[in-house]
């Protein structure tokens, strides 16, 4: 069978296919637009996303299934009969809502998110952008008031242009905090907090299963899995059992642990209990999330500013580490996800001093994302025992000075996929799966020791956040 994976990610849209030998093949890419209308807002143009979606789709030839994997906390409003997007896509990492979410958490709201949702109050999640749009946005308004308006993640809009199915599944339903995460259904309480008409909400469905057909240039196409773009990486790597973990280094950097039918909500440690998938006529699976919201995209900032142009000057250093030396960065160029979930704290750079080069800049971001990411890791560790093999994908885990510094930090192996399309392969290998034949993909992994005590590192960097926490909140 011929079955593909479109990975609709935050800058680009991927299609990816496993070879008769078990090769994983990248067969199409396309980057898209991203706005930033407004100090912290970061939009999508959705009909740009759906073109997208279809050139992907096209130049995989004939299939006869697919799995689409979605950004998770972007989210849109759009028109029931005509399939109009009535607003742009507000992205996961826009954090327009912050000042509203800050009156409701004074007010005792967040008790509630975390109860039902197990997510804090926090712009990133679905929420409170979809209240927005409802709020601001006129075509949404006249929408609800004839009864067509439609509310959701990104996936829901893809399928129901697409295939006339209006559901989004219980993963990435589990990242809007409009979900009860004991019942996987639509939370009352929490879509009248935020302000959602729970009837504009898509269906809740299991992962994989009838998701309908889109039409192609090669005849219809089954979706038959789609599922959030972390999550999706988690089943990629392989991840079953408890305790079993990976982090993703993409725009930011996401890690997941399996934590099987149990939901642990540790909010003092800011560790998100979330859904992990739901296979067709399963129970769902439950896992741990932590998020550090800039990851390559600081490498990528860093470039912009003309710190480095080619990645092989970024791999290796002559220097011992910049943290050592006193300079460190705070890679909080859109706030702290986890464990300080701060939407208000900016990225810095502390300790410099003139004789410091480009290099030394960019060697501190790479280890600011690094000693981000050990944090996250801490704190999972502490709910559930953690392997000592830490499983990453990306492209920031091609940079040897990074996997290294990680491991150091961690104290942990790091095991980095050789090839970075663990999320696609996550989502082709769902679909493969709820399309009746099995997946023959192959995974190399490299292996990168611990070399170095650079924990006493981590205190230090704790010290710094501090610091750009107070400027943030000054």
């Amino acid at each position: 069978m011929r079955i593909a994976s479109i990975d609709q990610g935050t800058t680009s849209t991927r299609a990816i296919m496993v070879d008769e030998d078990g090769r994983i093949q990248v067969i199409h890419t396309e980057s898209h637009e991203q706005r930033y209308p407004e100090d912290g807002w970061v939009e999508h143009d959705p009909e740009e996303l759906i073109r997208n979606i279809l050139a992907c789709i096209n130049a995989c030839g004939p299939l006869d299934a697919i799995g689409i994997d979605n950004q998770g906390e972007s989210c849109l409003a759009w028109d029931a009969e005509t399939l109009e997007a009535l607003s742009p896509v507000i992205v996961w990492q826009d954090n327009r809502t912050a000042a509203h979410l800050d009156i409701l958490r004074e007010a005792g709201a967040e008790d509630e998110t975390l109860a039902r949702a197990g997510l804090p109050l926090d712009p990133y999640f679905s929420a409170s952008k979809l209240g927005w749009i409802l709020k601001t946005q006129p075509k949404a308004k006249d929408a609800l008031t004839r009864g067509t308006l439609r509310l959701g993640t990104t996936d829901a809009f893809f399928l129901h242009r697409l295939t006339g199915h209006c559901v989004t599944d219980v993963s990435t339903a589990s990242r809007t905090s409009l979900m009860n995460l004991k019942t996987l259904t639509w939370d009352e309480t929490l879509c009248d907090l935020f302000g959602i008409p729970i009837q504009c909400l898509p269906t809740i469905v299991p992962t994989t299963g009838d998701f309908g057909s889109i039409s192609t240039d090669h005849g219809p196409v089954p979706v038959t899995a789609s599922i959030v773009d972390q999550q999706a990486a988690l089943y990629g790597f392989g991840c079953r059992e408890r305790g079993e973990a990976k982090v993703t280094f993409g725009t930011g950097a996401f890690a997941l642990m399996v934590t099987g039918n149990e939901i642990i909500n540790r909010s003092d440690l800011g560790l998100l209990p979330t859904v992990a998938w739901q296979t067709h006529d399963k129970p769902a699976v439950y896992a741990l999330d932590g998020g550090v919201f800039s990851a390559s995209a600081a490498v990528n900032w860093g470039r912009s500013l003309g710190l480095f142009s080619d990645f092989s000057a970024i791999s290796q250093f002559d220097a011992t580490p910049a943290i050592e030396r006193g300079l460190t960065f705070v890679p909080a160029l859109t706030g702290l996800g986890c464990p300080h979930w701060s939407s208000d704290t900016r990225g810095c750079w502390l300790g410099l001093s003139i004789d410091h080069q480009p290099a030394d800049l960019m060697q501190a971001i790479l280890e600011g994302i690094a000693l981000r990411t050990a944090e996250v890791i801490d704190a999972m560790h502490m709910c559930v025992p953690m392997a000592d093999e830490l499983l990453i994908d990306g492209g920031m885990c091609t940079n040897p000075y990074f996997t290294q510094f990680l491991a150091d930090t961690t104290g942990r192996t790091i095991r980095p996929a050789h090839f970075p399309e663990l999320t696609g392969l996550g989502t082709l290998s769902l679909a493969s799966e709820q399309a009746g034949t099995d997946l023959p993909a192959k995974i190399d992994f490299g292996h990168c020791k611990p070399k170095n005590q650079f924990a006493p590192y981590l205190l230090k960097f704790r010290q710094a956040i501090k610091i750009a926490r107070s400027w943030g909140n000054s």
